[in-house]
């Protein structure tokens, strides 16, 4: 059974267990929860530890390795300036779609009355600032002072710029630096690999609360945030079609044959590595040289998740709208640029431990609480399906995009390899 399985079997099995002992009664319940609650918790702080050095550490290899990337041809550089315009769009366009689908199927009052009351115990993590104070934060004064007062966005920042000036350095320096942060990115992934190995029991014992506390309320509330997710998912995969006939000229109907069968290997396998070779096939049909697939399709792979940033986004405007907070323009600006930036490190993370990684600085951004991350992440295995499926279609639009841009031409795909991608 794989892990996002037993996961979630634990999300369900907790909540029916919390539901049940409520339903037979008995002064044990309470004791239950107090025993229950405290072993959640535990669980939630082992995975924040590590966010702060891990997000850290992604972001300099990720941006060091992309900017060297970007310096070794103008295709590569065109591709990466699209991957960071469509990663923005997407965000912002998550930071309006989702407060509106959020109003037009809004969740029911009395559920989401029973899931606050059943994490009682959670409180922001702190207010979000002002925009006039944002301005005038996003510079941090103490690099090592952000990062132990969990001032995320000011900690980008100074990654970002520390990131840019390790791609500048000469190579021997650059690959020692780089390879320091990859062994501290290692390190902490082993450290999540652990505490993912007893997810079970923590997502247990947190669903084991809020299904004593909020009833079968809980299964509904799960299920909305899963559609509401989706949707602002879908709308980055159906992006991908408007994108492919505007700026890679290519048809809709032409577009939708090639890429079908790398959106099939995408749903089965939810892994795009794992869908590159479909990718490069679904190029080739397209008319795309493998001289220009070749080289944007892996730094896709690599560095660009088109749905991410959007969907992210779509999850920590949920837990505000779960907790009744009402976010302000300053919180969702604050939102998004964590969220487009955040993500160029967290692609080559297992599924659950890029959803905590790329989400909780979000959260903690924004001045959201994170402890509802523990028990989303339960469900993430169905959200995952389309985070891949619309990742591997825009990276497909994208290369297409970038090779029109750069002036490769559908004749000049008459290589034998182009032949047998075409054809495949």
């Amino acid at each position: 059974m794989s892990r996002p399985i037993r996961i979630l079997l634990a999300l369900l099995l907790g909540l029916g267990a919390g539901i049940a002992s409520v339903a037979t009664g008995g002064a044990w319940v309470e004791q239950a929860i107090n025993i229950a609650e405290p072993i959640g918790g535990m669980w939630l702080n082992a995975l924040r530890m590590t966010i702060v050095p891990l997000v850290v550490s992604l972001l300099v290899t990720g941006i060091a390795a992309t900017a060297v990337a970007a310096r070794a041809s103008k295709l590569a550089a065109r591709s990466m300036i699209l991957f960071v315009v469509i990663l923005w769009l997407a965000t912002l366009m998550a930071a309006v779609v989702t407060p509106l689908l959020l109003n037009l199927f809004p969740l029911p009052q009395e559920a989401a009355a029973s899931l606050r009351s059943a994490l009682s115990a959670t409180e922001p993590v702190g207010d979000a600032p002002s925009f006039a104070d944002f301005l005038k934060s996003i510079v941090p004064s103490n690099a090592i002072a952000a990062a132990a007062e969990d001032a995320i966005l000011p900690l980008i920042i100074f990654t970002l710029v520390f990131a840019f000036a390790v791609a500048r350095l000469p190579e021997a320096q650059r690959d020692l630096l780089v390879g320091f942060f990859r062994a501290i990115a290692d390190a902490m992934l082993v450290v999540i690999g652990w505490i993912l190995w007893i997810a079970p029991i923590g997502v247990f014992a947190l669903a084991y609360v809020v299904g004593a506390r909020a009833g079968g309320s809980a299964f509904g509330a799960l299920v909305h945030y899963v559609l509401i997710v989706m949707a602002v998912g879908a709308v980055v995969w159906l992006s991908a079609w408007p994108l492919a006939l505007l700026a890679a000229r290519i048809p809709l109907g032409r577009f939708t044959r090639a890429i079908a069968p790398a959106q099939a290997v995408a749903f089965s396998t939810q892994s795009s590595l794992a869908t590159l070779p479909a990718m490069l096939r679904a190029a080739g049909k397209l008319g795309v040289p493998s001289a220009a697939s070749g080289v944007t399709l892996p730094m896709a792979v690599a560095v660009f998740r088109a749905t991410s940033p959007a969907m992210n986004m779509a999850v920590a405007i949920y837990i505000a709208y779960w907790f009744g907070h009402e976010l302000t323009f300053a919180q969702l600006a604050i939102g998004v640029a964590a969220a487009a930036t955040t993500t160029m490190g967290s692609v080559g993370i297992p599924g659950q431990a890029s959803f905590i990684t790329s989400i909780a600085p979000i959260c903690i951004a924004m001045g959201l609480p994170i402890e509802p991350l523990a028990l989303l992440i339960a469900v993430e295995v169905v959200p995952d399906i389309m985070r891949t499926v619309g990742n591997v279609s825009m990276d497909v639009a994208v290369t297409s995009t970038a090779a029109r841009v750069s002036g490769f031409t559908e004749a000049e795909a008459s290589s034998p390899e182009d032949r047998l991608l075409k054809d495949a």
